[in-house]
């Protein structure tokens, strides 16, 4: 008999979970920017009334709307967020900024991005789920140089909040002068500052040595001076909506400095510190090797702690 209880006990539990869990369509998504078309991936959870929804911004370089790298990384890192905001109720888009993976042809020579451009991208996505009546209370997530387009989007979108997860609080070049006195050697890293200076001061610098090609090749330093504009901090501190930091203890490319200068900025921010959580959202130590592994390890899943604190933040956006 006690079994029989146990069993029924035990069915019962799975059928409520399952029946908790709402059915959630999955649909290609694409915006027309007049300069070009934006591709992007939609999750929408089924519900009889409008849903909120996080216009997820992916990082630098050629990441795509999943999280992964053209140069060779692929974690979903993006998409397990989708997905984990999905089995909450909360909707999301996704998308492949222009110049990146399906939305290529938008700026197919890297020369002409700027980060003006990926901040209107940005508008436009934020504009058109505002106006969906499927959606409730917009959200706006960047991830990493994400979070810094997420900023700037967000006076032009007025969205019910903003999140920066693993976001820099300091200006790029700054953050890319300290990653690469970590690991440089002392003549590539005096020629690295070289160019970042004269990035810094609007100018490009034809002379770069082939191992630091990957990071200043000529055809991408026109948006990097355009990025080394922005004080992410000063932009964070004028945004007047909710707004929520995340970051991880072992993330090897943004610090917890950096959070805390955010939540410096703009004091009525919420600040969640996850212990353990690395770059691509995973609980992973502070070693190179296990660090290197989770940027290629799709299967490995996303700190649990973020989703809560993620999911949490934006039930308290719902309309009451």
């Amino acid at each position: 008999m006690m079994l029989r209880v146990l069993l029924f006990t035990l069915t019962l539990i799975c059928t409520v979970a399952h029946a908790a869990a709402p059915v959630v369509l999955q649909r290609p998504i694409s915006l027309d920017t007049g300069s070009g078309e934006l591709f992007g991936s939609l999750l929408l959870p089924q519900s009889a009334k409008p849903v909120p929804v996080v216009l997820i911004i992916a990082g630098s370089g050629p990441t795509d709307r999943n999280g992964n790298s053209a140069d060779g990384a692929r974690n979903d890192s993006l998409k397990r967020l989708a997905w984990v905001l999905a089995r909450h109720n909360i909707a999301s888009v996704r998308y492949d900024k222009r110049g990146v993976a399906a939305s290529l042809k938008a700026t197919p020579d890297e020369r002409n991005l700027t980060l003006d451009a990926y901040v209107a991208d940005a508008v436009a996505w934020g504009k058109l789920l505002k106006a969906d009546p499927r959606f409730g209370p917009l959200v706006v997530l960047g991830h990493s140089e994400g979070a810094l387009v997420a900023t700037l989007a967000a006076p032009e979108l007025d969205p019910a909040g903003v999140i920066s997860l693993s976001g820099s609080a300091r200006p790029v070049d700054q953050v890319i002068r300290q990653q690469l006195a970590d690991h440089m050697p002392p003549a590539l890293l005096l020629r690295s500052n070289q160019i970042l200076d004269r990035l810094k001061a609007g100018q490009v610098d034809a002379d770069v040595p082939g191992p630091l090609q990957s990071i200043f090749r000529p055809s991408v330093q026109p948006y990097l001076i355009s990025l080394f504009r922005a004080d992410p901090a000063a932009a964070f501190a004028r945004l007047t909506m909710p707004a929520l930091i995340v970051q991880g203890t072992t993330d090897l490319q943004v610090g917890v400095a950096d959070a805390e200068k955010l939540k410096e900025a703009k004091p009525d921010a919420e600040l969640a510190v996850i212990l353990g959580m690395n770059h691509v959202m995973r609980i992973v130590p502070n070693d190179v090797k296990q660090q290197l592994n989770s940027y290629n390890d799709p299967q490995l899943p996303l700190a649990d702690a973020l989703g809560r604190r993620l999911v949490g933040f934006i039930d308290g956006l719902r309309p009451r």
